[in-house]
């Protein structure tokens, strides 16, 4: 029987799959074959599309017809597709979506509606589509039960959580299920459901209320998604009552085996534990003498019998140094603390590392520690929620920063995205608003996470374009104009009115939204700039910094060693210079901070009016929520370009070269 499409919410945004983004698969005749609980979510989704614009589904065998668009299940051609792969191809009127798995022919169908009216015009030679990564997750930051700090949702921009509220489950579970049907359509395939740092009733999760997440792995499942849970190092003594996490202790490994043979229990298709150890206070080997390899293989060897993974975050690193000291760099701890265990992690862990080598900044190098492990499995983690990208009251478009990472080569042979075969994870940025992601532009970066899991060297414009067809169907020309004019070159734009040159870290403490240039200079956390009367940048060189730089293989050690070499944007994140120093594009440090600021301030000022331009051509509610947080970007961009500007100048005393008032 097919499975009913989830209805939403009154009042929720369909995102990226309103009704009218079926109008070229609903309004044929359409052959489904095959049979799994999988196929029953295409053939639900098909009816449906049948129903709204006056087409027909069959079932099973051909009745002689002649049909529009044909889903087969279990057809296999020279090249092995694997549970998540299909073939397209169009011939002889038909065009036909191949599969030997389920969740291939669920994407199939996506990539079909994707189409559009193209699907069904002219001859389409074959064409094979596999995801490159096998896991493209994501990481919800949520609290069961409201943080006195955190919130319901940690770095949450949108709403409380999808899953919790008040202590306990919200059972919600159709927003749940089209959660899953957004995910899908995009190419994700897995969730994390509660926060990396476990507060209590997180985990008891793991326990006595498994039964609350399997509703939730439920209600994931017919879209193929698998539910995955944080977990914490020391649940065998807050939850199981034993005198000790050690990984070592044959009590200890008897308890996870023990607790996750229950998990499994619950959910079979559970696909395992994310685990933030011995990082920013939450417990983890070291307490017992243990590596991070013996944390890690004590939770895969509990995991392996079900064939589940886990998922061993990388973010860690000494939150209570001294800001006297400049020996100790916060950049070089994943490094550090792995590299020297590459070949130790059992093949069920996967080590998650960030993209970059500090925390999600707005522009920071990538991590060496991604290529600097051939052998273990590497998870490559980014961030969807913009916790310092303007927390989605401001435009950012990221699509262009994470391809820049994928597709960056630590040597000449592979790729991040290549590197990363233990998947693409981003932190989530959905919660219960109704737009999803309370800006609804900020709905572009989760499309673009789960298409840039799927094929990490896809060309983000493209990406771009996929969302807008979607989302704005028959949207004129005027409309996807105007939305790439917004979105393309917003990322820049945020660059440009905040921290400049790779700095990093000018924010407000603690909830990181708005400037502070001196908000963590002086605190444990490792996030300085160094800016003084003579200059500013940290130096991350080999020969008189921190040694930094030597953690990259040639060539890019060599080029960043040196401030003649290094790319500007990241000048600052390697080098302390004189305010008077020459960038390559002619100006100094000092003209350039001022000069961007302002750009920045005048790009906002552009995007804003555009926005304003396309009021006819977007729904109302849509268009009223984009424009109020222009109002609040506009705001927070003149802000940063004030406060920056003015802190400059009074600590190098260079007047601005152009004349313009900047205190």
């Amino acid at each position: 029987m097919p499975l009913p499409v989830p209805v939403l919410p009154e009042g929720v945004d369909p995102a990226w799959l309103p009704p009218a983004a079926f109008r070229a698969i609903g309004g044929r005749r359409t052959l489904i074959r095959g049979s799994a609980p999988l196929v029953e979510t295409v053939h639900g989704e098909v009816v449906q599309a049948c129903r709204r614009f006056g087409g027909r589904v069959v079932r099973g065998a051909p009745d002689g017809g002649a049909y529009d668009l044909a889903l087969a299940l279990g057809a296999e051609g020279p090249e092995p597709l694997g549970e998540e792969g299909f073939t397209c191809a169009r011939e002889g009127g038909t065009t036909t979506v191949t599969a030997s798995g389920g969740r291939g022919l669920l994407y199939g169908l996506f990539h079909v509606v994707r189409l559009g009216d193209d699907a069904f015009r002219g001859e389409r030679a074959r064409e094979v589509h596999r995801p490159a990564l096998a896991l493209r997750m994501l990481d919800h930051w949520d609290n069961v039960a409201v943080h006195p700090v955190m919130g319901q949702v940690e770095r949450g921009y949108a709403g409380g959580s999808l899953f919790w509220r008040d202590g306990s489950a919200r059972g919600e579970l159709d927003r749940v299920r089209a959660y899953g049907r957004l995910l899908a359509a995009c190419g994700i395939n897995a969730v994390s459901v509660n926060n990396v740092n476990v507060h209590a009733a997180e985990a008891r999760l793991l326990t006595d209320r498994i039964g609350e997440v399997a509703d939730i792995a439920a209600a994931l499942r017919p879209y193929g998604i698998r539910t995955h849970l944080s977990v914490s190092f020391a649940a065998p003594v807050t939850l199981g009552g034993l005198p000790t996490a050690d990984p070592l202790d044959g009590a200890v490994r008897d308890w996870w085996a023990g607790a996750t043979r229950r998990v499994y229990e619950a959910i079979p298709d559970f696909g395992g534990y994310v685990v933030k150890a011995d990082s920013e206070g939450q417990p983890g080997p070291f307490a017992y003498g243990r590596s991070h390899a013996e944390g890690a293989n004590l939770l895969a060897a509990a995991l392996e019998p079900f064939g589940g993974t886990v998922h061993w975050r990388a973010f860690v690193y000494d939150h209570r140094q001294d800001w006297r000291d400049r020996t100790t760099d916060r950049a070089r701890a994943a490094y550090d603390h792995f590299v020297p265990l590459d070949g130790e992690f059992a093949e069920q862990a996967v080590l998650q590392v960030k993209h970059g080598p500090m925390d999600f900044q707005v522009r920071e190098p990538v991590s060496p520690l991604i290529g600097a492990m051939p052998r273990t499995r590497l998870a490559v983690e980014l961030q969807a929620t913009q916790e310092y990208t303007g927390q989605q009251r401001h435009v950012c478009w990221l699509g262009p920063m994470w391809s820049g990472v994928l597709r960056f080569r630590h040597e000449h042979d592979q790729s991040v995205g290549e590197l990363a075969r233990g998947g693409l994870v981003a932190v989530s940025n959905a919660g219960g608003d109704p737009f999803w992601t309370g800006h609804p532009l900020a709905q572009a970066n989760l499309y673009t996470f789960g298409r840039l899991a799927w094929q990490p060297d896809a060309e983000p414009r493209a990406v771009l374009d996929e969302w807008i067809k979607l989302s704005f169907p028959a949207a004129p020309p005027q409309l996807a104009d105007g939305l790439h004019a917004v979105l393309d070159g917003s990322w820049r734009t945020y660059e440009k009115y905040t921290a400049p040159l790779g700095v990093g870290f000018m924010v407000q403490p603690g909830h990181h939204y708005g400037p502070s240039v001196d908000g963590y200079e002086y605190s444990p956390w490792g996030t300085y700039h160094f800016a003084d009367r003579d200059g500013i940048g940290v130096d991350r060189s080999v020969a008189t910094g921190t040694g930094y730089a030597g953690q990259y293989p040639k060539p890019w050690a060599e080029l960043y060693e040196s401030p003649d070499t290094c790319p500007d944007e990241l000048l600052l994140f390697f080098h302390h210079v004189p305010y008077g120093h020459v960038l390559k594009s002619g100006k100094t440090v000092i003209q350039h901070i001022y000069d961007t600021h302002f750009e920045g301030v005048e790009e906002v000022e552009e995007a804003r009016s555009v926005w304003a331009s396309l009021a006819g051509l977007v729904d109302p509610a849509r268009h009223a929520r984009v424009a109020e947080r222009y109002e609040e970007q506009l705001r927070g961009a003149r802000e940063w370009r004030d406060q920056v500007n003015s802190y400059f100048f009074r600590k190098s005393g260079v007047p601005d070269g152009r004349g313009r008032r900047i205190c």
